[in-house]
């Protein structure tokens, strides 16, 4: 029984937000502020937190990706198979990495080594996307049947979109991790989806008290 749902719900709305992300840079290349990339980014390389919310530097950075959330699993007509589709293919990659112990071990030691070139040597912010797409390639990648991504061609064939969305699968597989590890299981989208929103809602309000193709695989 999970006795702080907002750390499971906090974790699915990082996926979720990866996931969407990942759909737009497909699509259109970029990506708008609502999305914030680089706290997303940032929360792979945090090994160390002071707390939950501290991976992803405050609830703040998630509010999209808690609509996001929102709009998969509350009664909404409004749900998008595309990112269902991205979310599930994460949970399971997440699922068979954690069967590989070694492959877990190896992919973070890459991630502290990143966080250290980030950190100490002041990489730019492409070296560290480039250098965790990487980390995706070689140890994401063998697990199985790669995720496939749609998209247009003319921006799945540029080496920065496919680096940007590689590090961006990467966040939503930390996060599907870090759902599991706060006591996240897969028969709570069934039997406790109720509670799931009410505490999305929950968060949202406390964030805004006024306010309630091609394929590419990677």
């Amino acid at each position: 029984m999970v006795s702080n749902w907002q750390q499971p719900v906090l974790a699915l709305a990082a996926l979720a937000q990866a996931c969407a992300a990942v759909k737009q840079l497909a699509r259109h290349g970029q990506l708008s502020e609502e999305f914030n990339r680089d706290a997303l980014l940032n929360s792979v390389l945090q090994q160390q937190p002071e707390s939950f919310t501290a991976i992803y530097g405050g609830t703040a950075n998630l509010q999209f990706g808690l609509k996001v959330l929102l709009a998969q699993i509350g009664a909404t007509r409004e749900k998008d198979v595309e990112i269902t589709r991205y979310m599930v293919g994460a949970l399971a990659l997440a699922r068979r990495l954690e069967r590989k112990p070694q492959a877990l071990q190896k992919l973070g030691e890459r991630i502290t080594q990143l966080e250290r070139q980030q950190s100490q040597f002041m990489f730019e912010q492409g070296t560290v996307i480039s250098g965790m797409a990487g980390a995706y390639s070689d140890f994401i990648s063998p697990l199985g049947r790669p995720l496939q991504i749609h998209g247009k061609p003319a921006l799945l064939q540029q080496q920065t979109i496919q680096n940007q969305i590689r590090a961006l699968l990467l966040v939503a597989i930390r996060s599907a991790i870090l759902w599991r590890q706060v006591g996240g299981k897969r028969r709570h989208f069934l039997f406790s989806r109720r509670r799931m929103v009410a505490t999305a809602l929950e968060l949202l309000r406390n964030a805004h008290p006024s306010s309630p193709d091609s394929e590419s695989s990677v």
